[in-house]
């Protein structure tokens, strides 16, 4: 029986990692799903070969799962996954998004998994700061107006954050990238023996959608 966590190596799922393991739960396995769909409903598109290193800097066993990531289909493949590895207790990242939380535990219903979404609910500016006295998180992606090129590959910081709240002021962007406006990539956390180093990236640009994707990235111990 393992103990996963829903790890797409962006900020939600390693904080309600971070909080889970907190907690005094035991995690020892994450799952990663690798959507085709760059548009995928449920799971995190870039980066997802990195986390790879994340994995290896938290010390925890990680499984790929891949799917085409089409809308209500992807399910299937994370339902075949959580079977194959006998997953009796699943941690999420999960902050707001009924569509995702609902389908998620539904799932665990199903299959008899206890579903954890230390994450729920929880207020933005609590989320980011913590984020920015703890972490080392940058912004992967942006695909809402009022963002520019500039926010790619920048760290989630004091600076970040007000950012995040004038554009949440102007153009109701939600500050915790829930409806997709964003997605992120953590370099360093706590619970991370080592800390990621970005050794190449690029950087793609289009209109207001815009990635940074990372090319090559290495392992160095931490100061």
């Amino acid at each position: 029986m393992s103990n996963a966590c829903l790890y797409s190596g962006g900020k939600d799922s390693t904080l309600a990692l971070h909080k889970a393991v907190r907690s005094g739960r035991k995690i020892d396995l994450l799952i990663t799903m690798r959507p085709e769909n760059q548009y995928s409903y449920m799971f995190h598109y870039p980066n997802t070969a990195h986390t790879a290193l994340q994995a290896e800097a938290l010390g925890i066993r990680q499984v790929f799962a891949d799917t085409k990531g089409e809308k209500e289909l992807e399910l299937a493949d994370l339902e075949r996954v959580l079977r194959e590895n006998d997953v009796k207790l699943l941690v999420t990242g999960a902050t707001y998004s009924s569509y995702q939380a609902d389908r998620i535990n539904n799932i665990c219903k199903e299959q008899g998994i206890e579903s954890v979404a230390p994450l729920w609910h929880i207020e933005p500016l609590e989320e980011l700061n913590e984020l920015a006295s703890d972490f080392n998180a940058i912004i992967t992606s942006v695909s809402a107006e009022g963002f520019d090129k500039s926010f790619l590959g920048a760290k989630i910081d004091d600076s970040i954050i007000r950012r995040l709240q004038e554009l949440n002021r102007k153009y109701k962007v939600n500050m915790l990238f829930e409806g997709g406006e964003a997605e992120s990539f953590v370099l360093d956390a706590p619970l991370f023996r080592k800390r990621i180093v970005i050794d190449d990236t690029k950087t793609e640009w289009n209109g207001s959608i815009g990635r940074y994707l990372i090319e090559q990235a290495h392992l160095e111990e931490k100061e």
